[in-house]
């Protein structure tokens, strides 16, 4: 099952690379080209969300490791630790991101990796997160003002915090995380030497195309609905159905539709509410990133205690 998965997503990566170089090269020679955040909005409620809408299966696989036969303790303790994170952002919202994009980070480089790699090492954690600290690193490095103006919309009002970033920029801290994430890909790809690595690098030099033509929004949005997403979902829809991926798929688009949809209609409530005091492109920022990062800790959380219990 693991070759079927390598092979996959080599065919992935070297269509989603090609594709980001047509669709930039597009944007860039037609610079009106206008993509809505509502779009984005939309791409990752539709897409980027219902990577993590079998975590209620996962959650039952946790449950019988730990002899609980109640389904509802799971969905309790998921809406807890979502609805936790929202409350900690709204009052510390600093602190919140700060953690967010460092969990962020390690998520992005585990999952759109470790399918080609076998170590689990403190190491091999350690590079997870460079390699994924690209993705973070990016749009300040190319786009440092727009990426600073997302952050003031998702409530960080804190002067410490902007000065830190401007410490960054200043002293090529930003530059030298760059390096740092080349050099795990760079790792990743001579240990265990395969070819299809390879992929490691199309991966890499898809994440810098996107955000050098893209704005930070856009960028994320095609790398998370497009590459993170649709990787982990591939593997999701192999492990419904080892014999057949279309037939996998299928189940898996029917397993997801019910807690994809039902997300869905709570994030428009939200842009409802959130749009009485804030406009719309400021409300669908705050949905999708502090939404994201609500669904990302439990989910996190989740794939953390499988794993160790897996065992």
């Amino acid at each position: 099952m693991n070759n079927k998965i390598k092979k996959i997503n080599l065919n992935h990566s070297f269509i989603f690379f090609f594709v980001v170089n047509f669709f930039c090269v597009l944007s860039f020679k037609y610079s009106n080209l206008d993509i809505s955040s509502i779009l984005c909005l939309l791409l990752i409620l539709i897409i980027g969300v219902s990577h993590g809408s079998l975590d209620h299966n996962k959650g039952k696989k946790l449950l019988e490791l730990f002899n609980i036969k109640s389904n509802y303790i799971f969905y309790i303790t998921y809406i807890l630790v979502s609805t936790a994170v929202i409350i900690t952002w709204i009052l510390l919202p600093s602190m919140t991101l700060f953690f967010f994009l460092i969990i962020a980070s390690y998520h992005f480089g585990k999952e759109d990796t470790q399918f080609l790699i076998n170590d689990r090492s403190y190491f091999t954690q350690m590079l997870y997160f460079f390699k994924g600290f690209l993705t973070i690193l990016a749009p300040l490095y190319f786009h440092f003002q727009e990426t600073i103006a997302i952050f003031k919309l998702l409530l960080i009002d804190n002067e410490m915090f902007y000065l830190s970033l401007n410490f960054i920029e200043t002293n090529k801290v930003i530059q030298i995380g760059i390096i740092c994430s080349t050099l795990s890909s760079i790792f990743f790809f001579i240990k265990n030497f395969e070819i299809k690595k390879f992929v490691i690098f199309l991966d890499y030099f898809s994440i810098l195309i996107l955000n050098y033509y893209l704005s930070p929004l856009l960028a994320f949005t095609v790398y998370f609905c497009f590459l993170h997403s649709i990787r982990h979902s591939i593997s999701l829809a192999i492990e419904l159905d080892p014999y057949s991926v279309v037939n996998g798929f299928k189940l898996f688009v029917k397993k997801a539709l019910p807690l994809t949809i039902l997300t869905g209609v709570f994030s428009f409530i939200a842009l409802y509410l959130l749009s009485n005091s804030y406009n719309l492109d400021s409300a669908i920022l705050k949905i999708i990133f502090i939404g994201l990062a609500s669904l990302t800790f439990p989910h996190i959380l989740l794939e953390y205690f499988l794993e160790k219990n897996e065992k």
